[in-house]
């Protein structure tokens, strides 16, 4: 399968269930497309298989941060930090325009937690760490007329002063669309809508999967000599067909979207909220303006989608009143909400936000289940996961190094300037000058409310596995998240970008876009 998902990719599906793989590898976000790419270029043959779409769980539902955490810092999690904050900084290097610096403001307030001096030696301890040094312990603190001119709508009453600081932001989604691609261009394989119902056994040990094929209802069965579970949040499931006990704790965070022009903001602000003292975060993005997150016990089913509750909605709502008094902010200025769930390792804390965020590895009868970890980190994660696979693949030696994660390659200039361009080779890498050459008329112009072009539209319906029409407003891009009402004043035009290039009858578009709206009005909009 080539690099990009072109026309009459879904009938090769047979003919890869016919082979025998090194890997099949279970889910389609972040750390499945991370031990996709880095078991293809070291030449294992790789089968990744999505029971939904790509980054359709938790991969597309994050809160957008690369980062190196500085909480983590406070729990002690040294290791941790200095390995996101490394990550973080080859991610901003290699994925410049895809995963870009971010700014972030805390106000100090008089008696306000955590208190300055505090915060300030976490972030000398952050610096040392990405290999920044500076003889000046205050270079992060700024007066209080300084700040303001920085976050102007922030609460005044007791404001001190604020401290500065820089981490990144990405398009979650698109890094997994980038990674797989990066991985399909090295020889892995990646299907979507491709579900594993089933294990299959061969004495006693775990030798591939049952695969359901969402798209022809067909079923494969599908050898490999190492099935790896990256499922995330689902992972459980998995593992308890390898007799395996639970071990996830699923915990949900919500976010609220608004538009830009209604809570402007040049810097991301971090506020600890008014009720428990956790982070909340406002920020620039794509456009608009996210709010989040939420830390709370996710108690619903995983067969549905996630989406916020009318208490975590009230949770966010008293935190912008607090942070932005002025700004007057109510439930009719939000655009949309999200929402996803965590794979996060149960060791018993009371408070989920006390749980650890570090990944963890398991081989239970041939089946080995990589879960945990952090957005920022899946390298380290993938890397992690091919050494302990070694010891289950004794024909495959490679050296397990870290490489660069997406090797530059020599590009067409193409006919974007400045930010826009950089933008669009950060999401789509070599493919760039293919999307600009597919552009029609009016269509490397910007969405209104947004950063997208209307050409990314019509790529994605070519060449990026759209099966569904959420799969390409909610996850190829993200309009359904930055439109009002899902972009249902937009679809007419989506539709005669897009129809002909996904083969679709007008029975088949209507059918998906009113399974799309449903979609987004049972869980992308205000609770009921």
């Amino acid at each position: 399968m080539s690099a990009v998902w072109t026309t009459g990719w879904r009938a090769q599906v047979p003919a890869l269930a016919e082979r025998e793989w090194d890997l099949l590898i279970i889910g389609g976000g972040i750390t499945g497309a991370g031990i996709l790419l880095e078991a293809a270029r070291r030449g294992l043959k790789a089968l990744l298989v999505e029971q939904r779409d790509f980054a359709w769980g938790t991969s597309s539902r994050s809160s957008k941060l690369v980062h190196g955490g500085l909480r983590y810092l406070k729990q002690g999690k040294l290791g941790l930090t200095r390995e996101s904050v490394r990550e973080r900084d080859t991610l901003m290097r290699e994925a410049n325009g895809l995963v870009e610096a971010q700014g972030f403001a805390f106000a100090d307030y008089t008696g306000g937690k955590p208190g300055k001096s505090t915060f300030l030696l976490g972030l000398a301890i952050y610096d040392l760490m990405s290999g920044r040094r500076s003889k000046h312990s205050n270079k992060h603190y700024m007066s209080t007329s300084d700040f303001l001119m920085m976050a102007p709508n922030i609460a005044r009453a007791s404001l001190e002063g604020g401290i500065c600081y820089g981490d990144a932001k990405t398009d979650d989604a698109r890094l997994v669309l980038r990674v797989l691609q990066e991985a399909q261009a090295c020889g892995g394989t990646a299907v979507n809508y491709l579900a594993a119902k089933s294990l299959l056994r061969e004495d006693g040990k775990v030798c591939g999967a049952r695969l359901l094929d969402g798209a022809t209802g067909q079923s494969h069965s599908v050898l490999a000599r190492l099935v790896v579970n990256a499922t995330g949040a689902w992972a459980d499931g998995i593992r308890g067909q390898a007799g395996a006990a639970p071990v996830l704790r699923p915990l949900r965070g919500s976010h609220l979207v608004f538009p830009a022009w209604r809570l402007p903001l040049s810097q991301a602000v971090s506020l600890m909220h008014p009720l428990d003292g956790r982070p909340v975060f406002a920020y620039p993005w794509e456009g608009v303006t996210l709010v989040g997150t939420t830390d709370v016990d996710h108690g619903a089913t995983l067969d549905r989608e996630a989406a916020i509750t009318r208490a975590e909605l009230d949770y966010l709502m008293l935190a912008l009143d607090v942070q932005f008094p002025q700004l007057d902010l109510t439930e009719a200025d939000i655009l949309a909400t999200y929402a996803g769930v965590r794979p996060v390792v149960d060791s018993g804390e009371a408070d989920p936000s006390k749980e650890g965020r570090e990944h963890a590895v398991w081989i239970d009868d041939g089946l080995m289940t990589v879960t945990g970890g952090k957005l920022t980190t899946f390298r380290v994660i993938a890397l992690d996961a091919l050494r302990k696979a070694a010891t289950l693949l004794p024909h495959w030696k490679a050296e397990l190094d870290q490489r660069p994660i997406f090797p530059q390659r020599a590009r067409s200039v193409s006919r974007l300037r400045g930010s826009v361009r950089q933008r669009i080779e950060g999401r789509y890498g070599e493919h760039t000058q293919a999307l600009l050459d597919c552009a029609q008329e009016g269509e490397l112009d910007i969405v209104p409310g947004t950063q997208t072009l209307w050409a990314e539209l019509r790529w994605a319906a070519r060449a990026e596995a759209v099966l569904h029409l959420e799969d390409l407003l909610l996850r190829r891009t993200r309009l359904g998240l930055q439109l009002r009402g899902g972009g249902v004043e937009h679809l007419a035009r989506i539709r005669a970008i897009c129809q002909a290039e996904l083969g679709w009858t007008d029975e088949r578009w209507t059918a998906s876009q009113d399974a799309y709206l449903a979609l987004w009005n049972a869980h992308y909009s205000l609770p009921t």
